[in-house]
Order: structure tokens, then C-alpha cells, then sequence
């Protein structure tokens, strides 16, 4: 039932996609931040308090994107989805992630669908620069993994399902380093998730919500291009194999306002069997 309703969403953000694409936001270039993993606007690890799209608080904006990542333990990712921003104010997105087992269980691979929504509660990020109070967002996502029997549940992860909920803050310093434009971010997430949810939700380890911090910072190098680096802290859930904390680095290109590409190194850490894994990510996004 859960499945259904998830792609059942899925179809009605794809005809949302459609019905506004033509409408171009008014909001400045990058203020819709990128696509993180799971389908919120941010950085590629976090939720960031942005809400997705070009749009006004009169209008409806849009991103959608693709993502595909490989470890050097041979674990690949491929993820996509798309985020409807109405007024500036509540987001709604969907994604689907996935994960290619590498030799650990050769030939398998895991399907998650997550479903997000965000809304803004004070602040704005940009256009409030005479004061330090940030634009604040709430969020939860909804995730299902559809392949749960095949590796978590033998791995100890106790459920298919699970809601993480979290609050970030972001703020953007216009000319603050050598003129330049300076984008801080903190996030609170409350989480069961073992991998993203991409290993199922809570363990023998500890079957509750914990609090999970994660912070981002981006510079604007030039008006359309954009470093960075982000942490991410994740629940280690699961006795059978140890969960380390997510690190990046990025660059993200806007060669135009509505088109931005995106380049990491993400550093995982622990995943299953094989330590110290690492991935180059590539990552293209569409808003409006």
C-alpha cells in the first residue's frame, strides 16, 4: 500500500512538472540550492532550509534531478526525482534511489522511494541581510525500502519504513569573503535510518530516533560557480557492521540559471563489509 501511494505521488509531481515548466521563477541563480540524495533542495548530503525552485512567494517553482555515484569498493548509486516549491514557502518531492550491492551480494541491487516535505517557518535566507536570524525550515521524509528482505532484514535493520524529521537553518552573506557571496547551513535530523535507509530503519543496536547533526558552507567563486563541503553525522544502528559519518566536497556550475551540474568526492566511510569507501558524484539538475 505504501508503494502505491508513493509512485502514485510520484505520478502527480510528474504532472506538476509538466504544467509549470514553462513558468521561469524570479528568484536569484542558485537560491534553490541543489538536490540532496534524498530529493529535498540543499547540498548533495543535506537538507538545507531553501525551498526548491526559482519561485516567488507568488509563484510555483521546480528542480528536478539525476544523480549517479561509484565507490571504489564497487558500490554504485543511481538516483532521480523531482521537488514542486509553492510560494516560496512549502515544498513537496519525490526520489528514488539505487544501490548496486557490488560483490558484497553480487547481482543485487536496492530500490528506496522517499517522499519529502518542507516548510519554511521564518526567515529569508537572501533578501534578509540587516539581520542575522536565518531562514528556518521544517521537514520530514518518508522513505520505503522495496527491498528490504533481501539484505537489511538479515543484516538485523528492523523495519522497511521510516519518517526522518529534521530543521535546518541557512543564511547567505552577500560580499562576505573578499566580496564574495558565503552560504552557511546547520541541519537537526531525527533519524532510525541505517545508510540513508538504503540497509532498512533502526537495529539491534538501538531501535530509536536519534538526533544527527550536519552542517554545509558554499562559496561563490563567480557569479555561477559555487565550492563547497558538507558533514553529515548518521546513527550506527546495525552491530553486524560498523556506520561512519558522510563527508563531501563540491563544485556546482550554473552555466545558465535553470540548468546547474554538479561534481563531488564523498567520503562514506564504512559500508557493509568494505572500509574507507569513497565516490566521485555527478549530479544534473532542471529549475524553475
Amino acid at each position: 500500500m505504501l508503494k502505491k501511494s508513493l509512485q502514485q505521488t510520484f505520478i502527480v509531481l510528474l504532472l506538476s512538472t509538466f504544467s509549470i515548466a514553462i513558468m521561469a521563477g524570479e528568484r536569484l541563480l542558485a537560491t534553490g540550492g541543489v538536490m540532496q540524495i534524498e530529493g529535498a533542495a540543499g547540498g548533495g548530503l543535506t537538507p538545507w532550509a531553501l525551498i526548491a525552485g526559482y519561485g516567488t512567494r507568488e509563484e510555483t517553482g521546480l528542480s528536478s534531478f539525476y544523480t549517479y555515484a561509484k565507490t571504489n569498493g564497487g558500490f554504485d548509486m543511481k538516483l532521480g526525482g523531482v521537488a514542486v516549491g509553492f510560494n516560496n514557502r512549502v515544498e513537496i518531492s519525490y526520489s528514488q534511489q539505487r544501490f548496486g550491492l557490488s560483490d558484497t551480494v553480487p547481482n543485487e541491487h536496492i530500490r528506496m522511494h522517499t517522499v519529502g516535505a518542507k516548510v519554511r517557518l521564518l526567515g529569508d535566507a537572501v533578501y534578509d541581510q540587516d539581520t542575522w536570524v536565518p531562514q528556518v525550515s521544517a521537514g520530514m521524509q518518508i522513505k520505503h525500502n522495496a527491498d528490504f528482505d533481501k539484505v537489511p532484514k538479515a543484516l538485523g535493520a528492523e523495519s522497511a519504513s521510516g519518517v526522518d524529521f529534521y530543521v535546518s537553518a541557512t543564511k547567505l552573506y552577500l560580499g562576505a569573503v573578499a566580496g564574495r557571496n558565503l552560504l552557511l547551513n546547520a541541519t537537526l535530523q531525527a533519524t532510525k535510518a541505517n545508510q540513508f535507509g538504503l540497509l532498512g530503519f533502526g537495529g539491534d543496536n538501538n531501535k530509536k530516533y536519534q538526533l544527527q547533526p550536519a552542517a554545509s558552507a558554499a562559496l561563490m567563486l563567480t557569479d555561477n560557480l559555487l565550492i563547497g563541503a558538507e558533514y553529515r553525522a548518521r546513527p550506527n544502528n546495525l552491530s553486524v557492521f560498523k556506520e561512519d559519518d558522510a563527508k563531501d566536497v563540491f563544485i556546482a556550475w550554473f552555466p545558465m540559471k535553470y540548468l546547474s551540474l554538479t561534481a563531488a568526492y564523498v567520503d562514506l566511510g564504512n559500508i557493509a563489509d568494505k572500509d574507507n569507501q569513497s565516490a566521485w558524484y555527478l549530479s544534473g539538475q532542471l529549475s524553475y
